[in-house]
């Protein structure tokens, strides 16, 4: 896929959730976890809501004219460690498959760290599955470092 000027990155809007739940089921992780048959579950869009009330939250798309083929969130978390240092927690990066391997990825992460730093963070952070090799090689490549081990609970 070669980028041109039709690719765009904006706030999602109500009207891309099947388009961002669908990306978000097309991976071996989230095929077990997402359902994004129509019509969608009623805690996505509970979901949503929750996210756009929410100041310290972004939700965004990429699309390729009218069409979302990525996504991602950015929370933007204030802190008091490090002399008050505020944090973009960068998640749920997905990218179509018809899309991936001509630099969207990159340029996704670049907008978020712009988003991040555009609201004062000094520090931007993300996780990954340690079964996603290919992902943590392309972090590390932009420069993100494997610096602390993250732990999860499920409730």
């Amino acid at each position: 896929m070669s980028e041109g000027a039709s690719i765009a990155f904006r706030p999602a809007e109500a009207s891309d959730l099947p388009a961002i739940v669908a990306l978000l089921a097309r991976d071996p992780l989230g095929a077990s976890r997402e359902k994004p048959g129509l019509p969608l579950d009623r805690r996505y869009d509970d979901a949503f809501a929750a996210i756009q009330r929410d100041h310290n939250q972004l939700l965004a798309v990429v699309t390729d004219g009218d069409q979302v083929v990525g996504c991602l969130q950015i929370s933007f978390i204030p802190g008091l460690s490090r002399l008050g240092l505020w944090r973009g927690q960068i998640e749920s990066v997905r990218i179509a498959a018809s899309h991936r391997g001509g630099g969207l990825g990159r340029r996704m992460i670049e907008w978020a760290v712009d988003q991040c730093r555009a609201r004062g963070c000094g520090l931007v952070q993300l996780t990954s599955d340690k079964t996603r090799a290919d992902a943590l090689r392309f972090y590390a490549q932009l420069g993100f470092k494997a610096s602390h081990e993250g732990l999860k609970l499920e409730l």
